[in-house]
């Protein structure tokens, strides 16, 4: 992965826009840029941008605000490696905790999360929109700790 430039912003957002329900604006992607956020794009060899992953961080603690993978991408464990690479971004920046919102019924992204060390520490009522009206997230979090140390 490498970090996310405003040049990467069209090809982020259609990838959003084909994938989320409720799709992140172009002006939300360009104020996590500016405002410093980590923003990191997996592409292939010929430079086209096949997932991203946005995480947010504040004192010792981050939230992974997105993570989206190209349609014609999903099912290949690309999720899987980004969302690895996120984690390890933030525990080379010595954080503690990261915490994500995921739909409730999103059993697949459930899945992969807890796999990567998640789990379930809340939830929040009615904070998704869907097509049904509302539907909760499950809020989740994962421990950080520096692997050499133990």
């Amino acid at each position: 992965m490498r970090a996310m430039t405003q040049a990467d912003v069209d090809a982020v957002l259609a990838i959003e826009q084909a994938v989320q329900r409720f799709p992140w604006t172009r002006g939300n992607f360009i104020d996590v840029l500016e405002s410093g956020y980590v923003c990191r794009v997996n592409e292939t060899d010929s430079g086209e941008i096949r997932g991203y992953a946005i995480l947010m961080m504040a004192a010792d603690e981050a939230e992974l605000l997105s993570i989206g993978v190209a349609q014609a991408e999903q099912r290949k464990g690309l999720g899987r490696a980004m969302l690895g690479e996120i984690l390890g971004a933030a525990r080379e920046r010595n954080l503690q905790r990261v915490f994500l919102e995921v739909h409730s019924s999103n059993v697949a992204a459930i899945a992969l999360y807890r796999s990567a060390g998640f789990s379930e520490i809340g939830a929040r009522r009615d904070y998704y929109r869907n097509a049904d009206g509302c539907e909760d997230a499950l809020v989740m979090a994962c421990g950080l700790k520096d692997e050499s140390n133990g």
